[in-house]
């Protein structure tokens, strides 16, 4: 899985012409709304050299961290994450496709028949002091990777023990060649999914565990955790990112020439030692942090960004920044999946026993209206498509059950379901269990009589639709006598709090969270490290011995429509509570311009500003 930055890769963490709406399980079409913004601009007007791009940050997500693996202890968002350093594999903004072959640091990996040999080649890209990216610099970041999970599996969100890297051996067959020796075969496109996320780091310059030290044997796991702690040590200076020499040896197309600690804005300039597509005609790119959606808006108005995301609230200003020379494109994000996150173990008020049971979040469920949620103004203005699945919108791995959701919105449906389980249903007031056990007709195990139905969902402050979502939820929830308390939190509160694989302490803050999207690997959604029990970024603690093996089958599996199982019980069992998915509507003026792929990926959230250009003519419009 893929976040826009940090633990969750993430958040946070963001229209006349009909959208076509994938097949992903509640589909049907969803019309533009004023402005228009479903027609891609076409990229155009003579390239010039020079000038600086101003962009426009996630609100509330501002980066503290910049060694590209980010400790769970720090939780925190990485500065620049793909543009300093990539990772071996491109991701792809694409549906059908996990990795963008032109842009990755290797050539597609082939496989043995057994497929537990693999072999990929490097392509010549050099890091920023000449040097020549090789096979030994992945080597090096995986040794680094095991030390951190070593010290704790927290340390990288899309772990599951046991799995990659566990049991996985590198070796430079030359300079330019890597193979791999899996003690256990992976599916090939899962493990090309792990490799989107395995960032190459500097074997020869950053083998060190002190200033100025001794160059160590990083194959030795003594050495490799020494050299790790030492450079996450150093990413906890903020006030030194810009000037500290180990964070100027990088591979990608940018080096850092800036940062404000006080509020985590940046600055890059063109690495001038990159090799790989792009010219890299922009002199800077500035990433501008900020505090609220409507703050971004303000400064799109009075024309000071170049690029960034607009919240769909503000969807009816489209036709007006169009007319201030901006381009507005929209679509829902391929893989992207917004959810009401269950904590199973929260134990308030009963709310572990009463969640455990499927007739409750089947009820629960029933009452997410996504329809409304995707027209109603204050919620998503227009600006979504409906998605009952974690497969995301165009994938190539659908639910079985298409374009019917097993739990459409049926407020009288949830109601017979909880009737039918024992439960009084008083609307506007207290819903309580009569029929208390674990027959036919009963509330369940562990629910005594008079238990009633009451939690707190965690929402986060930003972007604005999740708050309105979140209100709707709890609104529908109190008509059928369940108290939902909604509670307003920071994204990056929540991502350091609120996980039970990494803060089970606060395990009894939260009874659900809405943390906006979470982004599965593009062409390749598995659950694995999300929603198997293991899983390290299991943040509820989920547990389904049958969706383990579903999920085991198409981690390690030949065929991949397994994961089509996978995708369909899960949608049926519902670990979370499944929210339409919001369409990230981006925003650039239109005397910049560039390759439409790259706008396009910053529908996910993936910047490729060496592929962007200035030209002073006007740019076509949709």
């Amino acid at each position: 899985m893929t976040y826009v930055s940090g633990k969750r890769l993430s958040a946070a963490l963001a229209v006349a012409a009909v959208l076509a709406t994938a097949c992903t399980g509640g589909g049907g079409t969803t019309k533009d709304v004023a402005g228009g913004y479903s027609a891609q601009p076409k990229q155009t007007g003579t390239p010039k050299d020079g000038g600086t791009a101003t962009v426009a940050l996630t609100p509330g997500l501002s980066p503290n961290y910049i060694y590209p693996y980010p400790p769970a202890a720090a939780n925190g968002t990485v500065v620049a994450r793909g543009l300093l350093w990539r990772s071996l594999y491109r991701p792809s903004g694409e549906g059908d496709q996990i990795a963008d072959a032109e842009l990755s640091l290797a050539e597609p990996p082939a496989y043995s028949p057994d497929r537990k040999t693999v072999t990929i080649k490097m392509k010549d890209y050099k890091w920023s002091n000449g040097r020549a990216v090789t096979a030994d610099d992945v080597v090096f970041s995986l040794a680094l990777l095991k030390a951190a999970l070593a010290e704790s599996p927290a340390n990288w969100s899309f772990y599951t023990p046991g799995q990659f890297p566990d049991g996985v051996t590198a070796r430079a067959a030359g300079p330019d060649t890597l193979t791999l020796k899996l003690e256990t075969a992976y599916n090939p496109s899962y493990l090309l999914s792990m490799l989107t996320l395995l960032y190459v780091m500097p074997s020869a310059e950053w083998n060190i565990a002190r200033t100025g030290g001794p160059h160590l044997d990083y194959k030795q796991p003594k050495h490799a955790k020494a050299i790790y702690t030492y450079l996450t040590k150093e990413s906890e200076s903020q006030s030194t990112f810009a000037a500290n020499p180990l964070w100027k040896v990088v591979n990608g197309p940018y080096l850092l020439k800036s940062f404000d600690s006080t509020t985590g804005s940046f600055s890059l300039t063109p690495n001038t030692a990159y090799s790989g597509p792009g010219e890299s005609r922009l002199d800077q790119i500035d990433f501008k942090a900020f505090t609220s959606a409507a703050a971004v808006l303000n400064q799109f108005k009075a024309g000071n960004l170049t690029v960034g995301t607009l919240d769909s609230s503000f969807v009816t200003q489209i036709a007006g920044l169009k007319a201030k020379g901006y381009n507005v494109y929209g679509a829902p994000a391929p893989a992207r999946l917004d959810s009401l996150v269950i904590n199973f173990k929260n134990t308030v008020n009963n709310f572990d026993k009463i969640i455990k049971q499927r007739y409750a979040r089947q009820a629960l469920q029933h009452l997410i209206d996504q329809q409304g949620y995707i027209t109603s103004r204050g919620v998503y203005n227009g600006a979504g498509s409906p998605n009952y699945s974690t497969a995301g919108h165009g994938s190539p791995y659908p639910p079985a059950f298409g374009d019917r959701p097993p739990y459409p919105h049926d407020p009288a449906a949830a109601e017979k379901l909880l009737t039918g389980n024992g439960w009084k249903v008083t609307p506007n007031g207290s819903t309580t269990c009569e029929r208390p056990g674990t027959g036919p007709g009963q509330c369940g195990a562990g629910i005594p009589r008079g238990q009633t139905i009451s939690f707190t969902l965690a929402s986060a402050n930003a972007p604005a639709f999740v708050g309105a979502r979140d209100v709707a939820f709890a609104s529908a929830a109190k008509k059928l006598g369940i108290d939902v308390k909604i509670v307003t939190k920071s994204l990056n509160y929540m991502y350091a709090n609120y996980g039970n694989t990494y803060a089970p302490a606060t395990k009894n803050e939260w009874a659900m969270q809405d943390y906006g999207p979470l982004y599965l690997a593009a062409g390749y959604p598995s659950s694995n490290t999300v929603l198997n029990t293991e899983g390290s970024f299991n943040l509820g603690s989920y547990q389904n011995a049958a969706i383990d093996k579903l999920i085991s089958a198409s981690t390690f599996g030949s065929d991949e429509k397994s994961l089509s199982a996978e995708v369909s019980s899960l949608a049926e069992d519902l670990p979370v509570l499944f929210l339409p998915t919001p369409h990230t509507l981006v925003v650039w003026k239109n005397t910049l311009s560039g390759p439409q792929s790259s706008f396009n990926a910053l529908i996910s959230f993936l910047y490729t500003p060496e592929l962007w250009y200035f030209h002073d003519e006007a740019g076509t419009r949709p």
